[in-house]
């Protein structure tokens, strides 16, 4: 009997960084978990990141995914601002390869074109289809709500308007 799959996405940012747990059971989504990982302004940065890294470690360990997702980097105006998301970035991807979790990687039009069927939808629209795919209350706090999007989007891709080769990181 296949084994239920078990997508963890990640929203990266310095200050709140959203993670989301789906598993897949069948056709069925479910949230095992999604919350922000708030990091106060007045940190550093070397203790932000450890403090993403402890947060992602610990879901990492409490819901064992079996693949991980993340948005890809976006075109910033500030170099100062992509490159700390990069830093981010890097301690998720780290934290997931150490552990053998395959992550792929999908432009934020392909997560949209995969939760609403519209790769140009609105924050909003993507909010509220993802409460209503995996049945819980809105509103969800944006950086959790775009987590659990970019694990639907994983979990859905063989199935949705995605490209069937996601790019692996």
């Amino acid at each position: 009997m296949p084994r239920d799959r078990v997508a963890i996405g990640f929203d990266t940012s310095l200050r709140s960084t959203g993670i989301g747990v789906v598993r897949a059971e069948g056709n069925v989504r479910r949230a095992l978990y999604y919350a922000p990982v708030r990091v106060p302004d007045k940190l550093p940065l070397s203790a932000a990141l450890v403090r993403i890294d402890e947060a992602v470690n610990h879901v990492l360990d409490a819901y064992a995914p079996t693949e991980a997702a993340l948005e890809g980097v976006f075109y910033a105006k500030n170099a100062r601002t992509a490159m700390i998301l990069c830093h981010a970035r890097g301690v998720v991807i780290a934290a997931c390869a150490k552990r053998g979790i395959p992550i792929c990687e999908y432009s934020p039009a392909e997560v949209k074109r995969a939760v609403t069927g519209v790769g140009s939808a609105e924050k909003p629209q993507v909010q509220a289809m993802v409460a209503r795919i995996l049945s819980l209350p809105p509103p969800l706090q944006n950086d959790a709500a775009d987590a659990l999007a970019i694990a639907l989007a994983h979990l859905n891709r063989a199935t949705s308007l995605l490209s069937s080769t996601p790019k692996t990181l």
